[in-house]
Parts: structure tokens; C-alpha cells; sequence
């Protein structure tokens, strides 16, 4: 187990521990030696990490989506942790265990796959079962569907998270269906099983996730009809008309052609499909977000593009607000009274120091503008050293 996660650092730490290189720039100070940003990951989350000094050393050793040794400290910059390295080496890949630093499913991949089955098992259109039988009978496909994440880092970007994803949206699907008696569930249901199955074709996922050649020209949602296509051969007597609907539900399934949609969806197992994903994938990015965050102060996330928001930390709001109430009881039960400072008493002053930095907790209750204000001339990374 590595000595240090992302998740544990603390502010003014000295740390030595290993980690993943997720980005890699060299940068230039004013005095134009480089410096090295650099973002680095394990599975708990991702830091900014900046190397000022004795670069030119280390700088042409290592590439991303390497693995590097660190000793550094832990500062706040802009109200999240930085590391500022003092050392840096090179580790090889047999020197690290992999699941210390890829986010994966807290759940069995195994057990979810058997799951998975079970659900599959349960349908009673015999046609959309043997085409989801013959699909999930092949060895490199169920492989590749237990290990899968269900995005590059939208939402279940972790391993297993495809089959995460997919299990939570069955269980959606059966609460829907039994609720508008127009749909057919057992459609619903293959749609939710294969509208990502091409994820595990089009995302690389066996060290950093990236994006395969496949994935970038073709697309999951082209490699699933591809891959249904393939399985159908076997399956002569497949339905025509099914088979068009379920293709509908795979190139449907984003809802806006805006989105990436070839079509938008037109029929009614098509629309609850693409919403109940949507649906489910937010949740999920939601509580990633909160999860992940690494705001030191503020009850918010910093914004999340894919929501188009910052998101409150319900849990982190009503916790402070008990500690607060708790600790004015404390206070009253003992008998003490707030009283106002003497007449007489001067009022603090500011620091005499004008370059004195603000620290976090002085900005908990800046307003959004100002925090623009005070990042704009607090000076850029680049300009240190």
C-alpha cells in the first residue's frame, strides 16, 4: 500500500509517495529556466503539483501516465492542495501495485456481472434475451464488461463502473415500467444492457482511461450495432421490427443530436431511456463530485462543466451547522455571555506587510466576483521563482 493517497493530504505536509502522472507540462518562470505542472492521481483523486527547482534533471525522464516517486509539501493555492516538489524519480511498473492507483467500483466486478445476468435471465422475450445471452457468453465481451468504466471522467469514470452504471439503470427501468404500463420492459431493458456496450471498445482502460483509434472515429454508439450485428448472425429468426427499435434506443440514447445523437428518441421505451440515463449518470456525477472535491473552504464544488454547476455539500453544511449549535450550548450551558469589547479598545489592524497573502479562511465569504478578483492579481504559478 502506498504510504500517502490524494485523499489524505493536509496542508503544510511534507510527503514522500508515489503517483501516476495524469498531465505533464514544462513551462516556463519570467527568468525563462522551466518548470514542470504537472497533475498526478491515484485512486482516490488528482492533485496540481508544480516542481520549481533542479528540473532540467528530471524533466526528459518520464512521460505521462507514468508512475513517479515524490517528496514535496502540501500548500493551498487558490483554495485547493498543491504539491510543490522538491524531488522526483521514476518508478517502474512492477514496483507499484495498480489498484492503489486506478479509481475502481466499491462492488465486485464479478458479483455484478453475475447480477447482471440474473436480470438478463429474468426477461421474457425469448428473442432479446438469446441476442443479450450471445452477447455476454463471449469471453473477450464479459472481460471487457466487468472492467469497463462508463466514461472517461463524466460519471462511473472508474473500473467497473460500466457495469455499475448499467445494473443501476435496470433497477430504474423496472421501477419506471411498473409505473407507465405502456412500456415494454423487456425492451427497456436490452436498451439499458447495450446502449454503452461499446464503451468497451471505444475507452482504453488498462492503465490510464483515454480513448482507443475505435472510439475516437467511430464512436461507442457505432460500435454496438456493429457488435449486435455480429451476434445476429447466429440468430436467425431475431425479429426485424425488434431489431430496428433496439438500434433506434442505441442512437437515441443521448436524447439531442447536439449531444451526439444521430437520431432523437421517438418512440416511448426510447425517451424513458434516454432520460432515466441522463438521469442516473448525473446522480452519480453528483456524488463524484461532492467525493472528489478538493475545495479546502466553502460549501461548494468548484464547477463541474457536465452539470453546468457548482455543487453544494449538503453533508459539510449540516455538519458545520451542528458543531456550531453544539458548541453555542457548550457555551451557554456553562454560563458564559459574549460581551462587547471595551469602548476603549482598538480596532485590529490590517497586516502592515501589503504583500501578506490571504489565507483560506479568510475567503470563505467572498463573493464570486471577488474571488475572480483576488486570482487575477494574485500572481500565476509561472511567475514564481
Amino acid at each position: 500500500m502506498k504510504p500517502t493517497y490524494v485523499s489524505e493530504l493536509q496542508e503544510n505536509q511534507t510527503i514522500t509517495s508515489t503517483f501516476l502522472v495524469q498531465a505533464k507540462e514544462i513551462r516556463q518562470k519570467k527568468t525563462g529556466d522551466p518548470f514542470l505542472s504537472l497533475t498526478l492521481a491515484d485512486r482516490t483523486g488528482e492533485v496540481d503539483a508544480k516542481m520549481w527547482d533542479n528540473v532540467t534533471e528530471v524533466m526528459d525522464t518520464f512521460e505521462r501516465e507514468a508512475f513517479v516517486k515524490v517528496k514535496g509539501l502540501v500548500q493551498v493555492y487558490h483554495n485547493r492542495p498543491q504539491l510543490t516538489i522538491h524531488k522526483l524519480r521514476l518508478v517502474e511498473d512492477n514496483a507499484v501495485d495498480f489498484k492503489d492507483y486506478f479509481p475502481a467500483s466499491e462492488r465486485d466486478p464479478g458479483e455484478m456481472f453475475r447480477e447482471l445476468r440474473e436480470t438478463v435471465s429474468a426477461m421474457t422475450d425469448d428473442h432479446l434475451r438469446a441476442l443479450l445471452d450471445a452477447l455476454l457468453d463471449d469471453p473477450e465481451i464479459g472481460r471487457r464488461y466487468r472492467a469497463a468504466p462508463a466514461a472517461k471522467q463524466i460519471h462511473h469514470a472508474h473500473l467497473g463502473g460500466l457495469l455499475e452504471h448499467v445494473l443501476s439503470l435496470c433497477g430504474l427501468c423496472k421501477a419506471a415500467a411498473a409505473h407507465y404500463p405502456v412500456i415494454d420492459l423487456n425492451l427497456l431493458l436490452a436498451g439499458a444492457v447495450l446502449h454503452d456496450i461499446g464503451k468497451i471498445y471505444e475507452l482504453s482502460y488498462e492503465r490510464g482511461f483515454s480513448y482507443t483509434i475505435e472510439g475516437q472515429l467511430l464512436g461507442h454508439m457505432q460500435i454496438a450495432l456493429r457488435m449486435i450485428a455480429g451476434k445476429l448472425g447466429g440468430l436467425p429468426d431475431f425479429p426485424a421490427k425488434t431489431r430496428m427499435l433496439l438500434e433506434h434506443m442505441i442512437l437515441s440514447h443521448h436524447g439531442k443530436l447536439e449531444f451526439g445523437s444521430p437520431k432523437v428518441p421517438q418512440f416511448p421505451e426510447a425517451l424513458l431511456l434516454h432520460y432515466l440515463d441522463d438521469l442516473d449518470s448525473k446522480m452519480e456525477c453528483m456524488r463524484a463530485s461532492v467525493a472528489r472535491d478538493r475545495q479546502v473552504d466553502g460549501h461548494f464544488t468548484g464547477y463541474i462543466p457536465s452539470l453546468e454547476r457548482s455543487v453544494f455539500k449538503k453533508a459539510k453544511y449540516l455538519e458545520d451547522g451542528a458543531v456550531k449549535e453544539e458548541a453555542v450550548t457548550e457555551t451557554s450551558q456553562a454560563g458564559n455571555t459574549v460581551d462587547k469589547p471595551p469602548e476603549n479598545e482598538p480596532v485590529a489592524s490590517r497586516p502592515s506587510n501589503p504583500g501578506t497573502s490571504l489565507k483560506p479562511a479568510s475567503r470563505g465569504h467572498v463573493s464570486p466576483f471577488a474571488e475572480k478578483l483576488l486570482q487575477a492579481i494574485t500572481p500565476d504559478a509561472a511567475e514564481r521563482g
